[in-house]
């Protein structure tokens, strides 16, 4: 590994070692690992032409395309922080992240031209660069496609990028707001690539692997892989849109051999009736992160796809992986129904962090499965802090550097823990604790269920109810009464719900976690509870 690895370093290697081979596919489009390098050069010399130096900021608003790798590595090699934005946003909210961030330039695809005409009004970047086509004139801003910046030019000449410290801010990802106003989350060139050259060693990560980018590329639950995948000469598959038979295609199409996904996703992939005929036998590894996933669901997975299956747990502010389910050598012995436990439990720390669970003495849990504490982490995968955000910071790290994730979870004899609640959404209803990861398993259990959340809602008795919000698969019916039913016969009483609302969708972050806050106030409009032939949209 290079001493000092930089954000580009990947780049760099795979263009040097693997230069001929298919870096990217894009829908009919490939481009080589040299082809790749030339761009991102190209870019960056047009970025620092225009005065971008060292330090500034150029967002990024884009789907999943070959376009953005080129500003990852473009960005990077001019010295600047890449901030990618979540397309699924407000243009109001865009507008805060933008000003927050002190955005100089803009990389926008051409699809999102109407919000950016609003964001360049409010926000005033210097620039845009234009992918997928040129919007037209009379921006008020220097406005140029992305196309026109990487053709290539003869008096170009040599080209150096910048070479930045390892603690120089690198990335910066805005958490997804659920529990206030979002803040940026700076990632520095060493937390970027420690983690990269992590996740190379824990998933064995080669030459011939190739990678579907299927969740959002602004989002770390994908992005980490523009990194990884670029290091070891890896090919780099884009899925622009999401839905079930696009990525069924891509998968066989393009002969995937990883991904990593949110749970709604393989959700919606182990249910739809073309899975179990799609040639996916190059297919090795299915990933899921963003929310825990049910033991129900994995086993699903296992049984449609044939391949192997690792949870996933992190954050923004750590690269993002903390724990993986991978199983220790001797748990691989195990029967399969034995090693599914494991298998489907949040995991064991990943190489690049020191993990605790810690009680709210901040004292270690007992290794039983049952003590329930907070997990805190540190290492050089870590972020430094929040953007400008000096009190956010110090109140996030505890006084010998561990960084709070407010995870409530369990650990056991092997080393492996398992979430069950964030902090702020432990519901303690008579007196009782209730996490809510626990109810949601009994419920995605039941045969009726697609999707479940439970949260908890002010009660003059109970101090705070249990509530589930229950999507259905397509022709299912169940009562509300039959589903807390379900759950008084596998949990204690106290923590079944005491309210079933039937929803046509959860609401969900960019990431795929679900909104409990936005979920809260939904649940608290209705006066009653829908039947199971009515749904709340």
């Amino acid at each position: 590994m290079d001493n000092k690895p930089t954000v580009w370093t990947p780049l760099e290697h795979a263009r040097r070692l693997h230069g001929e081979r298919v870096a990217v596919v894009d829908g009919d489009a490939t481009v080589t690992y040299a082809g790749l390098g030339v761009q991102a050069d190209a870019l960056a010399r047009y970025l620092m032409g225009q005065g971008v130096a060292p330090g500034d900021r150029v967002s990024a608003l884009l789907v999943n395309s070959h376009a953005y790798m080129v500003t990852y590595f473009g960005v990077a090699q001019a010295g600047a922080v890449v901030n990618p934005l979540n397309h699924r946003l407000s243009t109001s909210e865009l507008a805060f992240i933008l000003a927050d961030a002190g955005a100089r330039w803009l990389v926008a695809d051409v699809r999102f031209a109407q919000q950016v005409a609003a964001l360049v009004t409010d926000t005033a970047p210097k620039g845009v660069i234009w992918v997928g086509g040129d919007p037209g004139p009379s921006w008020p801003v220097v406005s140029v496609t992305l196309d026109s910046v990487l053709e290539p030019r003869a008096d170009a000449g040599g080209f150096a990028p910048v070479v930045p410290g390892p603690d120089d801010v690198a990335h910066l990802y805005y958490t997804s707001g659920t529990t206030g106003r979002p803040k940026g989350v700076m990632l520095t060139h060493q937390n970027v690539c420690v983690h990269a050259r992590g996740a190379v060693d824990e998933l064995g990560l080669g030459v011939d692997d190739v990678w579907g980018h299927i969740a959002p590329m602004f989002h770390l639950a994908d992005a980490w892989a523009v990194f990884a995948i670029t290091w070891v000469g890896g090919c780099h598959v884009m899925v622009p849109r999401y839905d079930a038979p696009t990525v069924l295609d891509a998968l066989s199409r393009h002969r995937v051999t990883l991904s990593n996904l949110i749970p709604t996703m393989l959700g919606d992939l182990v249910n739809h009736p073309d899975a179990a005929a799609c040639d996916l036998s190059d297919l090795r590894l299915l990933m899921s992160g963003g929310a825990p996933m049910a033991p129900a669901l994995v086993r699903r997975v296992l049984d449609t796809f044939g391949c192997d299956y690792v949870q996933t747990y992190g954050m923004t502010e750590t690269s993002p992986y903390l724990t993986l389910s991978l199983l220790h050598p001797h748990l691989r012995a195990l029967p399969r129904d034995e090693r599914l436990v494991y298998i489907a439990k949040t995991g064991r720390p990943f190489k690049t962090v020191e993990l605790r669970v810690v009680d709210a003495d901040g004292r270690p849990v007992a290794p039983d499965g049952q003590q329930v504490g907070e997990i805190q982490v540190r290492g050089a995968s870590v972020t430094p802090g929040y953007w400008n955000r000096p009190d956010a910071t110090a109140a996030a790290f505890t006084a010998d550097g561990f960084l709070r994730t407010g995870d409530l979870a369990v650990l056991d004899a092997e080393g492996y823990v398992d979430i069950v609640d964030r902090l702020k959404d432990m519901i303690i209803t008579g007196g009782e604790n209730v996490y809510s990861t626990e109810v949601e398993h009994v419920l995605y259990a039941h045969s009726a269920v697609l999707e479940a959340a439970i949260v908890g809602l002010p009660d003059a008795r109970w101090g705070e109810a249990v509530i589930a919000a229950v999507v259905l698969r397509p022709d299912s019916q169940v009562s509300d009464a039959d589903l807390i039913a379900h759950c008084k016969a596998h949990l204690a009483a106290f923590k079944a719900p005491k309210r079933v609302v039937f929803l046509e969708s959860l609401p969900r972050t960019g990431s795929g976690k679900i909104r409990k806050q936005t979920l809260r106030a939904l649940l608290t409009l209705p006066a009653r509870t829908p039947p199971s032939s009515e749904r709340m949209s």
